[in-house]
């Protein structure tokens, strides 16, 4: 594969000026990016469940390093939906071409390439218009779907609860309503059943109310329906949410870029046993665990879906419900992946959805514990540098578990504590009230004396109460 060329573009700021007739017309191979195998046996068995695709983007602005990562993040999210990636092709342009995305001088050399490699499909890095989707499709000849399409295509195919599988659907049906007259007889290719089977396709699979003749007020009252179903399934979780906060049971919520390590966070704090797979969007449904902090106070830890940058915007309003779980939690550890190669940028992509989601909430994110996972696959270097970019982060890997005790004791300091405490003296007769004293409070001092056990106890009001006719110090301090 064809190494890039121009090295001088890579402090280019288009927005500063004109770009050189050269480097807009050029259209550039991305190295690294094929992931064809080998072994041909395996590429032959590969080929028949598989599609063939060549990866497509256009440079407008940033670094050239920027959109190579861009693409590259294409590359996996391609290799998560089930595909093999043949091509990696950037442009560099102004702004995305308003008919074709790239340009129609491009068009016949993309042509070329899919033809050259035996493509299938093409994907390109960024939301299409309805137009540029028909029209790109008539010039290259073979499917032709864009990042949106494709990131909703693994939540399709990874969905496994109710919730799960309802917003995926209402996702994909609001992509889908201004689509259907610009895709016209493309619509025939939408598979339908769960996930669409293998006939869909990537990007293609859904939730089968896609064929030709469906048209918008039928999908929209699926929309309508879908609503109410997530809506009563919020419910739900309100209720439960509502019993842990009248416990006043703190909760935390782990945040981060897609396969940044969460869900191995998960597993290495409280031993839930969550599934870890090194892929993008494994975790989709929340799980929410108990654990303790190393002090013995027990809080609830939940595991949420992964961001990625340009989330389409489809996804984060289905998944609102479930992402203002987080909002709404005491602490939210933000887990960065400390051996990727722009860590930065995850942050700030994560960050973006954040304060997308609280738009419509009167109240402000909850405090933030920046945690650099994957520590042990990370340069000393790179490392040193976040250390400095992300203060107060802890470091940590999640596989081998340096770094997690200090992070158990990071997420004790920043929980919420109760604020009352009381000294009583209990005599031995009601030790069940010791005991209830250990389990919903914090005994901070413990001495057996001769009438009965001395405590010290940080609790909530209602465990100062029960214990309010032992007390010896007067009032709560």
């Amino acid at each position: 594969m064809t190494e890039l060329t121009h090295n001088d573009l890579n402090d280019m700021d288009p927005s500063t000026g004109e770009l050189e007739l050269e480097d807009r017309a050029s259209l550039r191979r991305v190295a690294g990016l094929s992931t064809e195998l080998a072994d041909v046996t395996e590429v032959e068995y590969r080929q028949l469940r598989l599609e063939r695709v060549v990866l497509v983007g256009v440079w407008t602005e940033g670094s050239a390093l920027q959109s190579e990562a861009s693409l590259a993040e294409l590359a996996r999210l391609a290799e998560t939906a089930g595909s093999e990636v043949l091509e990696g092709l950037v442009q560099r342009r102004i702004r995305p071409d308003p008919a074709t995305y790239i340009g129609s001088g491009k068009v016949k050399e993309l042509r070329g390439i899919v033809e050259a490699t035996g493509a299938d499909t093409v994907i390109c890095d960024g939301e299409l218009s309805p137009g540029q989707l028909r029209q790109l499709e008539e010039k290259v000849k073979v499917k032709v779907i864009d990042r949106t399409a494709l990131i909703l295509d693994i939540f399709a195919q990874h969905a496994s609860s109710k919730e799960g599988k309802a917003q995926v659907e209402l996702a994909q049906l609001q992509y889908l309503i201004p689509r259907l007259r610009g895709w016209g007889a493309a619509l025939s290719r939408q598979a339908g059943g769960r996930a669409g089977g293998a006939n869909g396709g990537v990007g293609l699979r859904g939730p089968g109310e896609t064929k030709l003749e469906t048209d918008r007020r039928r999908i929209s009252k699926r929309v309508s329906k879908l609503r109410r179903e997530i809506a009563a399934m919020d419910t739900i979780r309100e209720t439960k949410r509502g019993r842990r906060v009248a416990n006043e049971v703190p909760s935390v919520a782990i945040v981060g870029y897609t396969n940044a390590g969460k869900s191995s966070l998960l597993n290495a704090l409280t031993g839930a046993g969550v599934l870890v797979e090194d892929a993008l969007f494994a975790t989709l449904d929340p799980t929410t665990r108990r654990a303790q902090t190393p002090d013995g106070r027990t809080y609830t830890l939940t595991d949420t879906v992964g961001f990625v940058r340009h989330l389409p915007h489809q996804l984060v309003d289905a998944f609102r419900s479930t992402l203002e779980e987080a909002a709404s939690a005491d602490l939210l550890v933000h887990v960065v992946d400390g051996a990727d190669p722009t860590p930065e940028e995850q942050v700030n992509a994560v960050r973006e959805v954040l304060a997308e989601i609280t738009k419509r909430r009167s109240e402000p994110l909850p405090p933030e514990l920046l945690v650099i996972n994957k520590a042990d696959a990370a340069d000393e270097v790179s490392l040193a540098r976040l250390r400095h970019q992300l203060a107060g982060s802890v470091q940590v890997s999640a596989r081998t578990g340096t770094g997690i005790t200090e992070l158990a004791e990071a997420i004790a300091e920043r929980l919420p504590r109760p604020e009352i405490v009381v000294e009583v003296l209990i005599p031995y007769s009601r030790g069940e009230l010791v005991s209830r004293a250990h389990a919903d409070g914090e005994v901070l001092e413990e001495e057996h004396v001769e009438t009965g056990t001395r405590l010290l106890v940080r609790g909530r009001p209602e465990l100062a109460a029960a214990l309010s006719d032992f007390q010896t110090n007067g009032s709560p301090l």
